[in-house]
């Protein structure tokens, strides 16, 4: 449990990097999926409102669709009162936040400032998974396919337990649609990246997702949440790329679709996004988070979402399987709330398959398979943790 504190840090760097971890995956053009790099004459811009007509308007919404229009409505009354007739609305938000993102040209952003209804503007940013050294030697054969294992992570979390009836949200690069070991709910699934579906075609989000529920059958892995619904939440494409907007996008959506007894996971990180926080922690009323700490040896405070907090986010660092800090790992409580299983994890794959990754992404869908069975336990303390206050050890 944390309190309810977001730290303000400058933003220093150009491009925020959403760390992740997976092996090397054959890189592929990403087209015009990408519009901060395909626009180089416009960017885009994520802007929060405090207009009292829109405040009053979604008050009345109960449904996601409805209050994405309202909000799109209210930005294009915006646009027009600004005076800005080359705007292109790409996201509206009515739950997390209440905004929308917009791609125009640098020069009319002082009109946007301007208007009385918006309460701050953010620039976008390109955001894509980065490989972490976990600094050990060897690799897990995978699972044969005639036989279902046990990975170590599950283990040493408590092991599985039946997750049929409970629902987690996975926020990442979608979900192996098909998976033979995983229980997926299509008609939830969600993509917000450009044409493409929910469908994993890079396999850290299938992974992820395989961790906290792949199904206790006669085949592959078992997860913590052993069957549990997972839900495809896109929002990173097939090279690991997307944008903050697209991030909040996917938030704002698990906001608006979650049940209270639902854990989302957010297997994602890197530099600052005020905005980006403020969402998840909105988004934490509706359901738990779980947040990966980041891969960059650093505080983690340096790093959204990880630095969001609020009674219902958990913020997961990682180790080996000794128990010993893995050193590429974030640290400092607040806001990290336990460590987790987060090198030579085995779990599901894009394409049915099955493979060995590294690092907090790893770490958080443990602590989010806990969370959906119950209350978290600890079950010992990690070793070498940089902070000197070693992280709990999250078990069910």
């Amino acid at each position: 449990m944390k309190k309810l504190t977001i730290y303000a840090i400058v933003v220093i760097l150009s491009v925020l990097v959403f760390h992740s971890c997976n092996e090397p995956i054959t890189e592929e053009p990403a087209g015009d999926e990408l519009s901060l790099k395909s626009a180089p004459n416009v960017k885009t811009y994520i802007v929060v409102l405090n207009d009292p007509g829109l405040n009053a308007e979604l008050m009345l919404q109960n449904d996601y669709e409805g209050k994405k229009k309202s909000a799109k409505s209210a930005a294009e009354k915006i646009l027009k009162r600004a005076g800005i007739t080359d705007g292109e609305i790409e996201f509206a938000y009515g739950t997390a936040i209440k905004g929308f993102s917009v791609k125009i040209p640098p020069g009319q952003l002082k009109k946007l400032q301007d208007d009385p209804s918006v309460q701050n503007i953010e620039e976008d940013q390109v955001i894509s998974l980065i490989f972490p050294d976990a600094n050990t030697k060897g690799k897990p054969a995978p699972p044969p396919s005639t036989s279902q294992v046990t990975p170590w992570g599950i283990t040493r979390v408590g092991g599985a337990a039946n997750g049929v009836g409970k629902t987690a949200w996975v926020i990442d690069t979608g979900i192996d649609l098909d998976h033979p070991d995983l229980n997926v709910d299509k008609n939830r699934s969600v993509t917000y990246i450009a044409r493409s579906t929910p469908d994993d075609q890079n396999g850290h989000g299938t992974h992820v997702a395989g961790t906290i529920a792949a199904i206790n059958n006669n085949i592959g892995v078992v997860g913590v949440a052993a069957g549990a619904t997972v839900v495809s939440v896109k929002v990173l494409d097939r090279n690991g790329s997307g944008t903050t907007s697209g991030v909040i996008a996917g938030v704002d959506y698990v906001a608006a679709k979650a049940a209270g007894s639902d854990v989302a996971n957010m297997s994602l990180g890197g530099g600052v996004s005020t905005t980006l926080d403020n969402a998840v922690v909105t988004a934490s009323s509706k359901c738990k988070f779980v947040l990966a700490a980041g891969n960059e040896s650093d505080h983690a405070n340096n790093h959204s979402p990880a630095r969001a907090n609020g009674p219902n986010i958990y913020t997961i660092s990682a180790m080996l399987e000794g128990g010993t800090w893995a050193s590429f790992s974030n640290y400092g409580n607040p806001p990290v709330d336990y460590c987790a299983p987060g090198v030579y994890i085995l779990s599901t794959y894009k394409g049915g398959g099955y493979e060995t990754l590294h690092g907090t992404s790893m770490a958080a869908p443990h602590a989010a398979g806990v969370l959906l069975l119950g209350s978290p336990k600890t079950s010992g303390y990690v070793s070498g943790d940089p902070d000197g206050n070693p992280d709990p050890v999250i078990s069910r």
